[in-house]
């Protein structure tokens, strides 16, 4: 057992200012409000807190296809009646719209958890957040469910610079289907998901009888659920499979996803779980002492998703929050009763306790297929991605600095860097 773990925390209030509409349920502003209840509770003082480096697209080419990637980062507001049919071909529209610093905003959170990976990997930390990350649904070519880089995949494939087998774990409501897909074919991740599961369910995707293809076959795990599950039946089942899985599998390192839209009351969500109950998760799945990147995720009742992952910040902290929500600048929106903890829900649980008995058995049964953690060949590890410094001299002094990233060299009032924070290669300067 390790003294005690090294925490990264990875944050840019730039993450939080984006708009995906008025209309549109993901309000990038609950990133905002959990930092803020973070730093209520005094857990920054616990923790390491670093803004993420922007993800160069070169970077983000190492899953997605350049050419999507060269279109996030050329499509605005502004400038879509020019591409009417690249909108379509990457699923850009009512879901996942163009708005204003849309490839920025991808920029961030991509690069909070490329950044927590390779903390990870250079053994500077135990543990790295990015409440920000977490878009699972992202594809190659294309953006789904809100989703447009898929941070997770890349955060992933890093770890695996440095690690044989990676275990990524979902407790989302909605299917893990992107980093599934990415996954697919190959023994050195296995990807574990958690979720609601129905035709009329977004994605509609992750059957339990999903499980992978070729050297991943058995090596893609899902857990489909019914509307209404509770604490006591969520992690009973998660604990008996996630055991079983890190015994089986045995990981080098671990990628949880914390979607909060599991959560009772979540506007898209469908579940009955309290913020204990979600977070029991995340405290089970500390206990294995591996390398663990957490992310955020879903979650669509904003105040809710602040809790849950403050309550979770917690968890890795070992540290047990008050239930009375200190003063901080969104305190209005935790009222009346302005306590942490949410009640769990009351929609009926159509899970049987024979339904979830027979979603184990499947599951269980299919991991004695897996060979006892799966030799894999290590080939030399290779270098963290290098990007070239780029003289300024030699730029045109026009081009050189827009107005708009001169204002993100100036520390934001809403951030809290303490001390100095570029020890690292691929940290900006805070």
């Amino acid at each position: 057992m390790r003294s005690k773990d090294k925490i990264a925390y990875f944050y840019d209030g730039d993450v939080g200012s984006v708009g995906f509409g008025q209309n549109h349920p993901m309000k990038t502003h609950r990133l905002c409000m959990t930092h803020h209840l973070v730093l209520s509770y005094d857990l920054h003082q616990k923790m390491e807190i670093y803004r993420p480096h922007k993800a160069y697209p070169v970077e983000l080419a190492q899953f997605h296809s350049a050419d999507y990637v060269e279109f996030l980062h050329r499509i605005t507001p502004d400038t879509l009646h020019l591409y009417a049919s690249d909108l379509a071909r990457y699923n850009l529209g009512e879901d996942c719209p163009v708005f204003d610093n849309l490839f920025e905003f991808c920029q961030i959170y991509a690069g909070g958890t490329i950044d927590a990976a390779r903390r990870l990997n250079n053994q500077l930390c135990d543990i790295a957040i990015n409440w920000a990350g977490g878009a699972h649904h992202a594809k190659k070519c294309e953006a789904s469910g809100f989703c447009y880089i898929n941070d997770l995949v890349l955060g992933i494939l890093e770890l695996l610079k440095h690690h044989a087998r990676v275990l990524y774990i979902d407790i989302d409501v909605h299917h893990g289907d992107g980093v599934e897909e990415a996954f697919y074919f190959t023994d050195r991740v296995m990807t574990v998901s958690f979720h609601k599961f129905g035709d009329l369910f977004f994605p509609g995707t992750g059957d339990v009888k999903e499980i992978g293809e070729r050297d991943g076959k058995f090596y893609a795990i899902n857990v489909p659920l019914k509307d209404g599950i509770d604490d006591n039946s969520f992690t009973r089942l998660f604990k008996a499979i996630i055991s079983k899985i890190v015994e089986m599998y045995q990981p080098g390192a671990i990628v949880l996803q914390c979607g909060a839209d599991s959560l009772a009351g979540d506007r898209l969500g469908c579940f009955n779980l309290s913020i204990d109950g979600h977070a029991e998760c995340v405290r089970f799945v500390k206990k294995f002492n591996k390398p663990l990147l957490v992310t955020g995720g879903g979650g669509y009742t904003k105040e809710n998703v602040a809790r849950c992952w403050t309550v979770e910040t917690g968890v890795l902290l070992d540290t047990e929050l008050p239930n009375d929500i200190p003063d901080n600048e969104y305190i209005k929106y935790f009222g009346p009763d302005y306590s942490l903890r949410i009640p769990h829900g009351h929609i009926e649980n159509l899970n049987s306790k024979n339904y979830l008995t027979a979603i184990k058995v499947q599951v269980l049964e299919n991991l004695r297929n897996i060979q006892h953690a799966p030799g894999v060949q290590m080939q030399e590890v290779p270098p963290d991605f290098y990007i070239p410094d780029f003289d300024e001299d030699t730029q045109n002094p026009d081009e050189r600095i827009s107005q708009h990233t001169l204002d993100k060299h100036i520390q934001r009032d809403d951030e809290y860097y303490d001390g100095d924070n570029d020890n690292d290669h691929n940290m900006e300067d805070s």
